[in-house]
């Protein structure tokens, strides 16, 4: 297995060596025309008001499709249709060692809510809107490979 992407290194990581791993479901919501959904995370969660793909945790012994449709509708509102395993990105955060599933969305029903009170955007590459989540930041690269994008994939903040 790679090495996990360490966000922000300089910040201490209690129990550095005894954490365990949790898993997280998210969306990359794609627009026909390429533009996929970022949403800010919502006052009062750690790294608030940073803009990542939406999802959550794995609960109980759900899947991450499940969790998926799961967490896009108490987050957005929205049920989404078939969704694609796409990549998945270990991510060491100072708070959490996550195992981010990202999914493809493609088909989705109802309008979006942003249940947390959070904003949202459609974005293309390179993304306007900053800061983005360190484990985004992946996802805006596999996005630019795939599209041939050879610019910046976001703002550095």
């Amino acid at each position: 297995m790679t090495k996990p992407l360490v966000a922000d290194p300089e910040r201490p990581r209690p129990n550095a060596n005894d954490r365990p791993v949790t898993d997280v479901a998210v969306g990359v919501l794609l627009l026909p025309d390429g533009r996929f959904l970022l949403t800010s995370r919502p006052s009062g969660k750690v790294y608030s008001s940073y803009w990542e793909f939406p999802g959550g945790k794995l609960e109980g012994d759900e899947g991450v499709i499940e969790a998926l449709a799961r967490e896009l509708h108490e987050e957005l509102g929205i049920r989404i249709g078939a969704a694609e395993p796409w990549k998945v990105e270990m991510v060491d955060y100072p708070h959490a060692l996550v195992r981010l599933h990202f999914c493809k969305v493609r088909e989705w029903s109802g309008v979006l809510q942003m249940r947390e009170g959070q904003s949202y955007a459609w974005e293309d590459l390179p993304v306007q809107v900053t800061p983005v989540l360190p484990g985004t930041v992946p996802v805006l690269q596999w996005l630019a490979q795939e599209r041939g994008h050879t610019g910046p994939t976001h703002h550095a903040t």
